[in-house]
């Protein structure tokens, strides 16, 4: 069992038992959920490929094991309110509704991705998507969205600023500049820390001297919350009740989502630093995409065939992408003076 996770599986199947992790959620829902944690999926499988190929430069940070968060708070996401993130975003940018075909482009650099083939894996960005980033640095997007926040707060919208940051960036001093800020201004920001128990190579019981990281916001007076990251219904009612208290005016809230990255830390980290039965346990019991399953076919919502379907259409749409990215053409040399300065009206 994955450090962090020995209460989890039990509370899960206290929510199915009791009928509340599918009480309130219809059909339709819990099958869009199911597809679009499979696209994330099977996109980030297949930018995986790309990059053992060289058709992904620099760095490349993937989210699978993670899908059910990004999916679960997208659920209860109001339009304008806004998504910011670190440098594990391509799941982020789909949940969003980013086109695959524009976020594969940018992941390999070409004029039709989503920044122009200029910000690559880990700056890419949408306002029409209310996606913010794609962060290269860690821990800043916590003060970015806090900005956000105040933003919404100064301009009376009841919007919301989703910051994501891991237990890694847990630990850097602007994220708790950003608390007190929040907490001051009761500011409308939900912080989502993804917990997905290892800062880079190092295990969160290394690193950190209180790895409750929900509990991080105790001497700003912001409450926090623990989920289970693994399970996208938990995630979205924990999500909704944050989000209902920030924008309501009562300021921020922190919710850790307990998670699991199965691959490395990067393309470059081979992971050596846990087991492999500890990856292959966590797969076994405990992945989001098959709970999800589950639940469907334990409802008599889909049967094998049906998501064989779904499947098959999310592997069609990356086939695609992959394609697009591949064909699509290098940015012009111009595009080096291009979205450097704004030009203002004289």
């Amino acid at each position: 069992m994955a450090r962090g996770q020995t209460s989890s599986a039990a509370k899960r199947k206290s929510n199915d038992a009791d009928g509340g992790a599918v009480g309130g959620v219809t059909k339709d829902e819990l099958l869009k959920y199911y597809r679009d944690m499979l696209l994330i999926r099977r996109f980030e499988e297949r930018a995986g490929q790309l990059y053992g190929m060289g058709l992904i430069g620099g760095f490349c940070h993937l989210y699978i094991g993670q899908e059910a968060i990004a999916v679960g708070v997208q659920a209860i996401k109001e339009p304008g309110d806004q998504v910011i993130t670190g440098y594990r975003d391509h799941g982020h940018m789909l949940a969003c509704g980013m086109d695959p075909r524009e976020v594969m482009a940018e992941l390999t650099g070409r004029a039709g991705g989503s920044s122009k083939g200029k910000g690559g894996s880990m700056h890419m960005f949408s306002t029409e998507a209310d996606f913010y980033g794609g962060h290269g640095i860690v821990g800043a997007q916590v003060a970015l969205g806090t900005g956000l926040a105040l933003a919404n707060h100064y301009r009376d919208n009841k919007k919301v600023s989703f910051t994501y940051f891991g237990d890694g960036a847990a630990n850097q001093g602007q994220v708790y500049e950003s608390f007190n800020m929040a907490r001051l201004w009761n500011l409308p920001v939900v912080y989502v820390i993804e917990n997905n128990q290892y800062a880079m190579g190092t295990s969160i019981e290394r690193s950190s001297s209180e790895t409750h990281l929900y509990k991080r916001g105790s001497s700003f007076r912001i409450p926090g919350e623990e989920v289970d990251g693994m399970d996208v219904l938990a995630v979205k009612a924990a999500a909704q009740k944050a989000a209902d208290y920030a924008r309501s005016g009562e300021g921020p809230y922190i919710l850790e989502m307990k998670t699991y990255r199965y691959r490395g830390h990067s393309m470059s980290d081979p992971a050596k630093y846990r087991t492999r039965d500890e990856v292959d346990e966590v797969r076994k019991t405990r992945d989001p995409i098959d709970h999800v399953q589950e639940l469907l076919e334990k409802n008599g919502w889909a049967d094998e065939a049906a998501l064989k379907a779904i499947d098959a259409e999310v592997k069609a749409i990356v086939a695609d992408a992959a394609e697009f990215a591949r064909t699509s053409p290098e940015p012009e040399p111009s595009e080096l003076y291009t979205d450097v300065y704004l030009e203002a009206a004289q």
